[in-house]
């Protein structure tokens, strides 16, 4: 299986430093500060990119665990809000919030329900996340079933 691979180059210290990372596919790459992480600043920071990954990730399993299940979708959408929370001295990613929309023919909304709690568990990044609380609104989108 492959390994991927990112870097990140911070430059001072916390409040007043910045920082630059990037993909090695060159498709992903940005600056962060403190302020695009703590404050409203615009930019990214690394919470928006566990996010990002949470939410592609996620789509990919639940569309394979509906296709297992004989229904494959045909749309599956996942918005994903991570949080960071001041625990302690130090700072923690708390909570990684789901919504998920999908679109399958065939289904009933209790299999469908049962197929995404299924995945918030089974995602590879959902593994990864595991000290996180992961939660889950799903919907199945009408026109379906």
């Amino acid at each position: 299986m492959p390994t991927r691979r990112a870097s990140a180059t911070w430059e001072g210290g916390l409040q007043k430093g910045n920082g630059s990372f990037s993909g090695e596919s060159g498709a992903i790459a940005g600056a962060y500060s403190f302020g695009t992480r703590f404050g409203g600043e615009p930019g990214t920071n690394p919470e928006e990119l566990l996010a990002a990954a949470e939410a592609a990730c996620f789509s990919m399993a639940l569309s394979l665990g509906l296709e297992k299940n004989g229904t494959p979708p045909t749309r599956v959408h996942t918005d994903a809000a991570c949080t960071i929370d001041k625990v302690g001295e130090g700072f923690k990613i708390t909570t990684m919030q789901l919504q998920v929309t999908a679109r399958v023919d065939g289904i009933d909304d209790a299999t469908f329900q049962s197929i995404a709690q299924a995945t918030k568990v089974g995602c590879p990044v959902s593994q990864a996340l595991a000290g996180v609380d992961i939660q889950l609104q799903a919907t199945l989108e009408s026109g379906a079933a």
